[in-house]
């Protein structure tokens, strides 16, 4: 069984990698906060194309939390382990940093920044193990750009980047690849409160993107036609920023 774990997967983009991935032969691994109903639906839409899921509920930010499911994981699946890990949990609290509180910027970086940290550095050990693993870190313009009013977004998103780069050297010799994609406006629940209308001036492409299109990206990074890649951002924004 090949297994991949795709943080924040219950909806939007996280719900359409959980969808890609298991049309190339994964069993998929859900994880979800607190949302369980749209973690079950997408179970139910990755078994319906065929294909294998489970449920995995954990904070990202809770160093505890997250290695105490993914041991007990771990437990109950002897021998195996998992091989693909989408680091795509987030969270969004814009606002001027002038007016910005501790807890604002606080959150973001743990769900974003801590929650890639934890996560990785439980799964990557049995990568290095078993001397393969893909790990795509969904992150954003922002944190190529960057974005006024989202300087704790920004920040959390350029430091992932950053991670990428370096832990992509540390374990290519182990057949490990960690690359990052970085989308721009795409339709989903994070973006529900920006009118598109709006940013079509500035978007070459006249439009927001489709969770689809940014699945599809790290669908190529996690099979064996990107064996050559690692340490890479892939922007899929419409031209926005290059």
């Amino acid at each position: 069984m090949r297994n991949a774990l795709v943080t924040g997967g219950s909806r939007g983009i996280g719900r359409a990698i959980s969808l890609t991935l298991a049309r190339q032969g994964f069993h998929i691994i859900i994880n979800y906060k607190s949302n369980k109903l749209e973690a079950e639906n997408t179970r139910k839409l990755v078994e319906e194309i065929g294909s294998t899921a489970e449920i995995m509920q954990f904070d990202v930010a809770s160093k505890t939390d997250v290695e105490s499911k993914l041991e007990a994981w771990k437990k109950n699946n002897e021998g195996e382990y998992i091989e693909a890990l989408v680091n795509n949990a987030g969270i969004r609290k814009d606002g001027l940093l002038v007016f910005m509180t501790d807890e604002d910027w606080s959150d973001v970086l743990n769900t974003n920044l801590n929650g890639f940290f934890f996560t990785t550095r439980y799964l990557i050990k049995d990568m290095m193990t078993n001397k393969f693993g893909r790990i795509v870190n969904v992150v954003s313009l922002s944190g190529i750009k960057g974005l006024p009013g989202q300087t704790n977004y920004s920040a959390a998103k350029a430091a992932v980047i950053g991670a990428t780069k370096a832990l992509g050297q540390e374990v290519a010799r182990k057949k490990i690849t960690v690359n990052a994609v970085a989308p721009g406006f795409i339709s989903t629940d994070m973006t529900e409160d920006l009118e598109e209308k709006d940013f079509k001036a500035i978007i070459p492409m006249k439009r927001f993107g489709k969770p689809e299109e940014v699945s599809e990206v790290v669908g190529f990074l996690v099979s064996d036609k990107a064996t050559y890649i690692t340490g890479e951002v892939i922007s899929v924004n419409g031209g926005l920023y290059t």
